[in-house]
């Protein structure tokens, strides 16, 4: 089996030859001090941290950041000047109606990224292949050009989708291009699967919203082959940890940022047992955050992993608080081989699913086949077959609708 190709990424970007727990935890520590020393002459957010600890256990004695830190007190976290800001990330949580989540990005923090997506799209694409990229193109070096630069970085084509187009759109896109592999969100990839199972695609980076297990069977078996999930966010700089030749957990980018596990009451838990993910960015200029508090779920898989890498590895990440009951209804429901995508909305203290099939007929049979409860709510819904004018029933990540939608 052949070692991540992370790990070589990570050997160049450090001028180091040999890669190993120990070389790791030294680089960690390094470039924590580093931060905090840049900390402590910023005078800014992070302030009053020590400006040097002595070792990597002494980061569990540092307060943690949160999501309220960073919507009123973000200015104050970046630590460059605005001449030196190529990109301002800007979006609202879900549920407030208060300010956005600002987080700020360099030049060198953008191409950094096109970097470690170029290491992890190397696991899947191979040169002169195309790599259809069904992900935000915003302009300014957004997501997906970010990943376009990658994909053309690894000598291969890229097939701009963006995630605006209608299921037609895309299907024509997939005939004319016909290309080798996809990146873009996981129920995207198994609508288009399940809508045009003849189709060029055979691998798929799947990113951008939670994958739970019984979309990524369906995927797997519709594809052939296996998944490489992926897993990032805007807070960390977009790319964070990604899959490996083993498909044992995704490998963390860990000569850019050190990873915590906490329970909930921020306590460090032994690896191996679940917790909130918390990361402190230690090679980010323009907005280094520090134990911040991500809102995900997961857990360190132990060991080294099976492709030999010694980089800690993430096992399958997932929401904490409403979106997890998102996940969960996904789980069970895309194990139905007919549907191609729904939207879910609140009806009072109940929920409805809009969904839609794969084809005509299948209405009343998909309302049979769920169940007419679900945690203690009545579970309504409405079915029709999916057309070509449709699309992704969400544009973002999936999340259960508070009201109807005019």
């Amino acid at each position: 089996m052949n070692i991540a190709k992370l790990d070589s990424w990570v050997k160049e970007k450090e001028g180091i030859k040999t890669l190993d727990r120990q070389g790791i935890e030294r680089l960690q520590l390094e470039k924590l001090n580093r931060l905090l020393e840049r900390e402590s002459a910023r005078q800014g957010f992070y302030r009053n941290l020590p400006r040097r600890l002595d070792s990597l256990k002494e980061l569990e004695t540092l307060p943690f950041t949160t999501e309220k830190d960073l919507i009123e007190q973000g200015n104050g976290m970046v630590l460059v000047s605005q001449s030196e800001i190529e990109r301002v990330r800007s979006w609202e949580t879900s549920g407030t109606t208060g300010p956005a989540k600002r987080v700020f990005y360099t030049s060198r923090d953008n191409d950094r990224t096109v970097s470690f997506f170029a290491a992890g799209l190397s696991e899947l694409i191979d040169p002169g292949e195309k790599s259809m990229i069904a992900m935000p193109y915003t302009g300014d070096r957004g997501l997906g050009e970010l990943i376009q630069e990658a994909v053309e970085g690894l000598g291969a084509v890229p097939v701009p989708a963006g995630n605006r187009k209608t299921f037609g759109e895309m299907l024509e896109l997939l005939d004319k291009e016909r290309p080798d592999t996809f990146i873009g969100p996981p129920v995207l990839l198994l609508s288009l699967l399940r809508m045009k199972p003849e189709n060029s695609i055979k691998r798929g980076l799947v990113s951008g919203d939670a994958c739970p297990p019984g979309v990524i069977k369906s995927i797997e078996e519709l594809l052939g082959a296996r998944l490489y999930p992926h897993y990032g966010s805007r807070e960390m700089g977009l790319g964070g940890a990604v899959t490996c030749p083993a498909f044992q957990g995704m490998h963390l980018r860990e000569n850019d940022m050190i990873g915590e596990i906490v329970d909930e009451k921020g306590r460090p838990v032994p690896e191996g047992e679940w917790g909130e993910l918390t990361v402190t960015l230690t090679e980010a200029r323009a907005m280094p955050l520090i134990r911040y508090r991500t809102g995900d779920r997961s857990r360190f898989l132990p060991g080294i992993c099976p492709c030999g890498c010694c980089l800690r590895r993430l096992d399958r990440v997932s929401r904490i608080g409403e979106g997890r009951e998102m996940e969960e209804l996904d789980d069970y429901i895309f194990r139905l081989p007919w549907v191609v995508d729904y939207r879910v909305v609140r009806e009072g203290e109940n929920l409805r699913i809009q969904g839609l099939t794969t084809e005509r007929g299948m209405e009343e049979k998909a309302g049979g086949l769920l169940p007419k409860e679900w945690k203690g709510r009545k579970l309504g819904s409405t079915w029709r077959a999916a057309g070509l004018e449709d699309g992704p029933r969400y544009r973002g990540k999936r999340r259960i609708e508070k009201e109807e939608k005019t």
